[in-house]
């Protein structure tokens, strides 16, 4: 295992990710094009880089947490990248969520510049990074990916290599597609059980063990019913998650009509004004005019 380890990226995400590490005494370089960001880790204990390239030059493992597959791509190999510091061997660890293929060229690109890749998207979001129990889905070699296991064992609770390089990204996708859904679902009947004069804080507590139970249902109905709009989350990542899956299924030739229907919720709150809240604001949906998705 390394001694130390670079991250590139302090927001929302990055920021919680950088945080956990460095106060479980992970020795910690830092780099963002915030500024503020990057002195947020430094009162934790993370130490400043002046770029990607100076960070990485510091250490042979490089954690990314950036918000696209373009600023995953300028990070790494565009100027003052982390490709241009970086030492033979060095081990780039992706937690952005970025389409499959895209990471696949970036990978078969690190691997002409001497940089091993593993792709880890993770899932369970702040709260689950603040106390180091995210789930990571991780692709690349099985070497490489061992090594990470280790890199990231401060960060995560349950780590699975699902195969080569892209195989993480594919299955973060099924994973959005599955959270989208849920997200929908749960302010969708809290929106019926409002109308229906039920109690609704009642209702997790009256379905907890049966088949309609979820992680989903517990924490995010008393949220939807309460208004509770906290963010933890971004309804425009789940924009481009869900858009990324519906690039995948048109290239796998698969039909996901349900998929369609949520990415279009999560694109109108977003024209909306609303892609930079939490998915609690879905239920702001489910006022007005637009009650009713058309099939």
């Amino acid at each position: 295992m390394t001694d130390k380890i670079a991250l590139i990226g302090a927001g929302a995400m990055g920021g919680a990710i950088g945080a956990r590490l460095a106060e479980t005494g992970t020795d910690l370089i830092v780099y963002d094009r915030d500024p503020e960001k990057i002195a947020a880790l430094v009162a934790k204990g993370a130490v400043a880089a002046s770029s990607a390239a100076d960070a990485a030059s510091q250490t042979k493992a490089v954690i990314l947490s950036l918000n696209s597959a373009a600023i995953v791509r300028a990070a790494v190999f565009g100027p003052q990248g982390v490709a241009e510091g970086a030492k033979p061997g060095t081990l780039i660890i992706d937690m952005s969520s970025i389409d499959p293929e895209t990471t696949k060229a970036l990978a078969t690109e690190g691997a002409t510049r001497g940089l091993r890749w593993v792709d880890s998207p993770l899932s369970g979001g702040i709260p689950k990074a603040a106390i180091g129990q995210l789930t990571l889905m991780q692709g690349g070699t099985e070497a490489d990916v061992q090594e990470t296991q280790a890199i990231l064992s401060k960060l995560a609770g349950n780590q699975t290599h699902m195969g080569g390089p892209g195989a993480g990204q594919t299955t973060k996708m099924i994973n959005q597609v599955l959270c989208g859904l849920g997200f929908l679902a749960v302010a969708e009947a809290t929106a019926l059980a409002e109308a229906a004069g039920v109690d609704v804080e009642k209702i997790p507590q009256a379905l907890k063990g049966g088949r309609a139970d979820s992680a989903l249902l517990q924490e995010y109905m008393p949220r939807f019913a309460s208004r509770d709009y906290r963010r933890t989350g971004r309804i425009d990542n789940m924009v481009k998650d869900l858009n990324a899956a519906q690039d995948l299924a048109r290239l796998t030739h698969t039909s996901m009509p349900l998929t369609a229907i949520c990415a279009e919720v999560h694109r109108m709150l977003t024209a909306a004004g609303l892609g930079g809240e939490d998915q609690a604001a879905l239920m702001e949906y489910f006022k007005g005019p637009n009650k009713e998705i058309a099939p």
